[in-house]
C-alpha cells in the first residue's frame, strides 16, 4: 500500500529555511507516511531548486503567488492526504505518530477523515512570542481559522471538494479553511520563524495581521492586501 501523504511546500528564495523543514519530515518517511514531497516554487533565484532536487522532491514552478503555488503543488499530489507546510515551519518531533493516528481514526469512522492543523510556536523566546502564538492557536480553535504557518493536513478528496486553494497572493489559507469548515487541532507543535515579527516588532506585526484579516472579511482585494503586507 502506498504511503498516504503528499507534502506540499511553497517556496520563494527559501534556501535558508527549507533544509530545516525537510529535515523534520524524515520521521514521516521512516514511518511510511510520506509518499512524496512537492516543492512549488515561485521563481527562486537562490539555491532553493537545487535543495529540492537534492532532497528528491518534485519541483513545480510558476508565477510567485502563494495561493497559485499551493494550487499547483496540490494539483501534483498523488497521496490520499495532503500536508501543506510553509518552508520556514518545522514540525516538532513525534508528529508522525500523531498524524498516523489521526489518519487511521478517520478511516475507521468516516472512511475519509477530517482536515487538521498543528499548534503554532515561534522559534523565538520571550513573552511576546508566547502571546502571539497563543492568540493564533486560540483563533484557530475558536473561530476555525488556522493560518498557513500552522500547517494543514487534509484528505485530498476533501480539498478538491472544497474548491482548492484560490490563486491569490494572500489570505489563500483563510479562504480555503473557511470552506473546509470542521478542522481538528492536533497536539503537535509547528515551529515557525519569527523573523518578520522580530523585524517589524511583535505588536505592530500582530496588529497588522489582525487588521489585514478584518479587511479581508470586509471585502478588500487580496492583491491590495498583499502589497501592503509586503511593504
Amino acid at each position: 500500500m502506498a504511503a498516504p501523504i503528499t507534502v506540499v511546500i511553497p517556496t520563494l528564495n527559501a534556501a535558508a529555511e527549507l533544509p530545516g523543514s525537510l529535515g523534520a519530515l524524515m520521521e514521516g518517511l521512516s514511518e511510511g507516511l510520506i509518499r512524496e514531497v512537492v516543492i512549488s516554487d515561485g521563481g527562486s533565484t537562490d539555491t532553493t531548486p537545487d535543495l529540492a532536487e537534492e532532497a528528491g522532491a518534485e519541483l513545480v514552478t510558476g508565477a510567485a503567488s502563494r495561493g497559485g503555488q499551493l494550487r499547483r503543488g496540490c494539483a501534483a499530489a498523488r497521496g490520499e492526504w495532503i500536508l501543506v507546510l510553509h518552508a520556514d515551519t518545522q514540525l516538532a518531533p513525534g508528529w508522525a505518530s500523531v498524524v498516523a493516528a489521526h489518519i487511521q481514526e478517520g478511516q475507521g469512522t468516516t472512511g475519509q477523515g477530517s482536515p487538521a492543523y498543528f499548534q503554532l510556536k515561534f522559534r523565538a523566546k520571550g513573552v511576546a512570542a508566547t502571546l502571539v502564538a497563543g492568540w493564533a492557536n486560540l483563533r484557530a480553535r475558536v473561530f476555525g481559522l488556522p493560518y498557513g504557518d500552522q500547517g494543514l493536513l487534509m484528505p485530498r478528496a476533501t480539498y478538491l471538494a472544497a474548491g482548492e486553494y484560490p490563486d491569490q497572493p494572500l489570505m489563500e489559507d483563510v479562504a480555503l479553511v473557511r470552506r473546509l469548515k470542521t478542522l481538528t487541532p492536533l497536539p503537535v507543535t509547528a515551529l515557525t520563524s519569527a523573523a518578520r515579527y522580530q523585524r517589524d516588532g511583535w505588536l505592530r506585526r500582530g496588529a497588522g495581521n489582525l487588521w489585514t484579516l478584518l479587511r479581508y472579511f470586509l471585502g478588500a482585494e487580496p492583491q491590495e492586501l498583499a502589497r501592503e503586507y509586503h511593504k
